[in-house]
């Protein structure tokens, strides 16, 4: 018998596109995966509901899906993700066009699900819900083969006063390292060279289920599974970085120097204002041990402007740590209202102008940080994965890109490389966010 076709759409964070990933892997056996909805079956929309734009998107996407239903061959509609695990009913009320409604701990039973919707052609919302549960299993992935993120945890206990995640994902809760090391090895018999390890808070992993900060011990076992060449950290707590993981990020040469530190602003009296459990002084006291300890570490970081009561001059200092610090990456983001959370209901709401005035003044601001600290690149040799080709260039990144939210690396050759290929790559211009260079005759691994 023909298998159906699936075709997946996954939105919104790397966490999501694990989970979409897992998806694939549980039904890749029962159905011909293809990349183009027009052609599918059944189309899979893995949706994002952590802030107003991410939810639009996911109804608009959904929506657009609905109309592929009506128009191809696709038989079956199927919402997932924080969208739905955060407003399914109304959305099983408001939108018949979705056939099978599915939160975010509830993967595994996606092939059952599509089963028993062609036997009885019933629209379903699956409530079972259980914080306990992580989902694990044998992924199909979406990303270049030579690179893939781990998810290490899930859920998150930190309850900031502008986030709904501890009420989607629910509670913190750390995977085995030797389920991770099992993936990991899995992913390297795959092709993969670069791991990124991902959670809400890496910092926090093995303390709900080893009783200690256990992130510096599972990079050590990372880092002995041959084939794996880089390991990379995103969203570690600046408050939660103990010496020990500094100490290991410092002396492993897989580790690649550079670090995600979502402070999401400096001015103590924001910071009190969304429940995070630090202040100025303990960021930039990280700040600079990171940087005595790991000589050239790269910090990226993400930034909250327009939250409640945030004053021109809490603004001014967030401006002025940037100009200070100078930190290599840095994400803007306005303030988005959620419903549900402590923040939504506080006074002094910001109006939407002033997000966007701020917000750009930042971006201006780190974007000439950025040209300024790429100018001090020039001449310098550097390890980098090969990820595509575009005209005469073939673009890559070096261990200071993270994928997809960096810059890039565009390279000269003529030498013949191949994707998934780490060499050594001499830089010979600089851009705002991106470098220019040439292959060295040494090749890197």
């Amino acid at each position: 018998m023909e298998k159906y076709k699936v075709g997946m759409i996954s939105l919104g964070c790397d966490k999501n596109r694990v989970d979409s990933e897992l998806m694939l892997g549980s039904i890749n056996k029962h159905y011909e995966i293809t990349n183009d909805p027009k052609n599918a079956d059944i189309i899979i929309v893995n949706t994002c509901g952590f802030i107003e734009k991410a939810k639009q998107e996911s109804i608009d996407t959904i929506l657009e899906m609905a109309e592929y239903k009506q128009k191809h061959k696709c038989k079956m509609l199927i919402a997932t993700g924080c969208l739905i695990q955060r407003y399914g009913d109304e959305l099983m009320e408001s939108m018949p066009e979705i056939d099978i409604l599915m939160g975010v701990n509830d993967y595994m039973k996606i092939h059952k699900l599509i089963m028993d919707f062609i036997k009885e052609e019933k629209r379903v919302r699956v409530t079972n819900y259980s914080d306990d549960n992580i989902n694990e299993g044998i992924r199909l992935l979406t990303t270049d083969k030579h690179t893939a993120y781990v998810r290490i945890a899930e859920g998150c206990d930190n309850f900031c006063t502008y986030c709904i995640i501890p009420k989607i994902r629910g509670k913190f809760r750390s995977r085995k390292i030797e389920n991770i090391i099992e993936e990991v090895k899995h992913l390297r018999d795959h092709g993969v060279k670069e791991v990124i390890l991902i959670a809400q808070d890496l910092t926090f992993y093995g303390m709900d289920i080893y009783n200690e900060k256990n992130l510096h011990k599972l990079i050590k076992e990372i880092s002995k599974v041959e084939g794996i060449e880089w390991i990379r950290l995103l969203y570690c707590y600046p408050e939660e970085i103990t010496e020990e993981l500094i100490d290991e990020i410092a002396s492993n040469p897989k580790v690649v120097k550079y670090l995600d530190l979502p402070i999401q602003h400096i001015s103590d009296n924001i910071l009190r204002l969304m429940a995070r459990r630090t202040d100025k002084k303990t960021i930039t006291d990280k700040i600079k041990r990171l940087r005595e300890k790991v000589p050239g570490i790269v910090l990226r970081t993400s930034l909250i402007v327009g939250f409640p009561g945030e004053t021109d001059e809490n603004f001014t200092e967030l401006k002025e740590f940037l100009q200070d610090y100078k930190l290599d990456n840095v994400g803007v983001f306005k303030y988005s209202r959620e419903e549900e959370t402590p923040a939504a209901t506080m006074d002094n709401q910001v109006e939407e102008e002033v997000k966007a005035t701020r917000e750009r003044e930042l971006m201006l601001l780190q974007k000439d940080v950025s040209k300024e600290l790429n100018k001090l690149k020039m001449g310098r040799i550097y390890d980098t994965i090969i990820e595509g080709r575009k005209g005469k260039y073939f673009m890559g990144r070096n261990s200071e890109m993270a994928p997809e939210i960096d810059g890039l690396f565009y390279i000269n050759s003529k030498e013949d490389i191949k994707i998934g290929d780490i060499v050594k790559v001499k830089v010979i211009e600089t851009l705002e966010y991106d470098l220019v260079g040439d292959v060295c005759n040494e090749f890197g691994k």
